[in-house]
């Protein structure tokens, strides 16, 4: 190895051919970022312009779409109203509150679960047979039990959320390296000492890709109790406007949510980097 930096540290000999042309740097990642951006602007307008068409020439009527000029006007003026606000202040508490609660009981139960061969074992049936039962199965079941309440939400996205984190975190704690999970048997490392320094690190990325999924999943059927059973948030102020006819005030708050939940989700996004700076795929996302 010796022989060989020696080597290349020779300059070349007089009459020697050029070395080979380094290759060209890596462009500027902020242009590129840019020039995303740019794409995102253009292609939001583009489809505005082409919702504000369709209705002004007939092809769908008005009374059913109006154009987007006139659904913007509504959503500005909706955001007028403490009103909005106070539905908007509900919504983020259903789903706040009720993906906390998942995570809690998913990382608990994943953890304490997955940790054990036999445990998971002994659940996996049970697992199987609760975990495809869509939660809006559940409606009935929480109307009985909380009517309008907002607890009837928290079941809905708790039951939801739940299952995304808790099934990524089974995933985390199966996958951790059982030569290190060996290696730190024989140091005498006891079970608590493993599970923060062998068994987290390697079930810390599969539980924020549950979270992840779990928050998109708990704004969906946070806004859908809302819509269905009536329980206060945006979902219900959009069965109220569909109720009273007043469709550019429904599709208005509908952009409302779109845009609540990619706020959520750049949030969310932005936590996941922000941990997992360490981890290979987001290195290599940021150097992409």
């Amino acid at each position: 190895m010796t022989e060989n930096v020696r080597t290349s540290a020779v300059p070349a000999a007089s009459g020697s051919p050029d070395p080979a042309p380094r290759p060209a740097a890596a462009p500027p990642r902020r242009g590129l970022r840019l020039g995303n951006t740019a794409l995102g602007v253009i292609g939001i307008v583009g489809f505005l312009a082409l919702w504000e068409i369709v209705p002004r020439v007939g092809l769908v009527s008005g009374r059913y779409l109006p154009p987007a000029s006139e659904v913007l006007a509504a959503l500005a003026e909706r955001m007028t109203m403490p009103t909005f606000w106070t539905a908007l202040v509900d919504t983020l508490a259903g789903w706040g509150l009720g993906l906390a609660i998942a995570f809690g009981a998913a990382v608990v139960l994943g953890f304490t679960i997955g940790s054990v061969p036999a445990l998971r074992r002994f659940t996996a049936s049970t697992v199987e047979f609760l975990r495809p039962i869509p939660s809006v199965a559940l409606i009935p079941l929480a109307v009985l039990l909380y009517a309008t309440d907002i607890r009837s939400t928290l079941l809905l996205v708790v039951y939801a959320a739940f299952w995304q984190i808790y099934i990524q975190v089974l995933y985390g704690v199966a996958d951790v390296d059982p030569v290190a999970e060996q290696t730190a048997r024989s140091f005498g490392l006891g079970r608590l000492s493993r599970v923060r320094h062998i068994i987290w690190p390697s079930a810390l990325p599969y539980l924020l890709t549950g979270l992840r999924l779990g928050a998109a999943v708990a704004l969906i059927l946070a806004i859908t109790a809302q819509l269905i059973i009536g329980s206060p948030g945006l979902g219900k102020e959009i069965a109220v406007a569909q109720t009273s006819g007043a469709v550019d005030s429904v599709y208005a708050l509908v952009i409302a949510t779109g845009a609540l939940g990619v706020t959520l989700n750049v949030g969310v996004r932005m936590l996941e980097r922000r941990l997992l700076h360490w981890h290979t795929s987001v290195r290599g996302e940021s150097s992409a």
